[in-house]
């Protein structure tokens, strides 16, 4: 014969100002460990989200990323000309030819100076990237020292609106547009033509390339004909994938400095739902043996405290859960550890974070418990009779 719930609940409600003070504690640990969840999940989803399934990046083989790399112009012409590049609607392929830098702009927040990523692109750079479409002004002139910003750049640096002017590589660049590219990395970029921005920092040769293959399918046979030609000293990632893993240290640290945080919090909050489980059943003996005389046995007592302690753990869950929706609003900007350029993103709340979150207020509040339960559990009948 288990106890009733009701029973259970009204025992937290009794103490409901141990219970809110208990809670809260929960709900700290929580909140801090559903943002931190929250903030790689954005991490990824602005990453991922830059890929294209049937883009494939090409750069140099062992760069890990585009400003590490360097692409010949002979070779970006071999690539382009490959079977499996796709042709746009005037029978050019559909191949960027890219080059990638960082330059230093100020914060509008903060006056300090945080490292840009410049991507220059061929025209069919935009094509490539259906996710991007301009908000304000319009795109930049091929062979124009003309840029457009992205919509992370345009709201938290200063000296980008259209008009303005951007000095960089010896030259005067005139903004004339902004651009929003879905929450992706791009929009924590600017763009321009890539001849002139090439020509501006007297470079020879390409970052990277990017292509789009006629299907998906091609992949295989892109990634190893560029492999095996010996004319080439490249790499081809799928778009997707080569964004993802541009992710993996920041990813790491941000899952690092969250479970550390987490656990430490975890440690003191455990001992507080500990200490307002102990404190119930000194206030409770009576009762437990009053439970005891009526039939029930030591595992149901012990079911009831666990279940209590549980329930603890659900309210700080929730509580804490709830607060860390709230950071849905607000965005995050921090520098990539790939490219030590400012990358923007947002917090996301999954299912699956959120499932994970109230799972882990529920054991805190269970490991918390469990002791007091046990001495609960174990308490003689008649002694606990006596404490009336």
């Amino acid at each position: 014969m288990a106890i009733p719930l009701t029973y259970i609940a009204r025992n937290l409600w009794a103490r409901r100002l141990t219970t809110a003070l208990t809670a809260a504690g929960l709900a700290l640990v929580v909140f801090v460990f559903a943002t931190m969840l929250m903030l790689d999940a954005g991490l990824k989803k602005t990453l991922v989200t830059t890929g294209e399934r049937n883009n494939v990046v090409v750069i140099r083989k062992g760069a890990e990323t585009e400003i590490q790399s360097a692409v010949a112009r002979d070779q970006a012409s071999i690539m382009e000309m490959h079977p499996a590049v796709a042709m746009g609607g005037s029978g050019r392929p559909l191949a960027s030819r890219e080059a990638v830098v960082l330059i230093s702009l100020t914060k509008a927040s903060t006056g300090q100076p945080s490292n840009v990523v410049i991507r220059g692109i061929s025209p069919p750079g935009m094509d490539l990237r259906p996710q991007v479409r301009l908000v304000a002004g319009r795109t930049f002139r091929p062979g124009s020292s003309e840029i457009i910003v992205g919509s992370s750049i345009a709201g938290g640096f200063a000296g980008v609106q259209i008009g303005q002017h951007l000095r960089f590589a010896q030259r005067d660049w005139t903004v004339v547009g902004h651009f929003d590219a879905g929450g992706s990395g791009f929009d924590s970029e600017i763009w321009g033509d890539v001849d002139q921005l090439m020509q501006s920092f007297r470079r020879n040769a390409y970052s990277s390339m990017v292509v789009r293959l006629a299907d998906s399918a091609l992949f295989e046979r892109f990634r190893a004909d560029i492999d095996v030609d010996p004319r080439l000293a490249d790499e081809a990632k799928r778009e997707q994938t080569f964004y993802s893993d541009q992710s993996k240290a920041l990813s790491s640290f941000i899952n690092i400095l969250g479970f550390t945080l987490s656990t430490i919090f975890s440690i003191a909050a455990m001992i507080g739902a500990m200490i307002t489980m102990y404190a119930s059943v000194a206030n409770r003996v009576a009762e437990i043996g009053t439970l005891r005389a009526l039939g029930f046995k030591r595992v149901n007592v012990l079911t009831a405290f666990l279940i209590e302690a549980a329930l603890l753990g659900l309210a700080g869950g929730i509580a804490g859960l709830a607060c860390a929706a709230l950071m849905q609003f607000a965005s995050f900007s921090t520098t990539n550890f790939q490219t030590f350029a400012d990358l923007s993103f947002r917090f996301i709340l999954t299912p699956g974070i959120a499932l994970q979150t109230l799972a882990f207020s529920m054991v805190m509040g269970l490991v918390g418990g469990f002791l007091p339960a046990v001495r609960a559990a174990r308490m003689n009948i008649v002694d606990a009779l006596r404490a009336r």
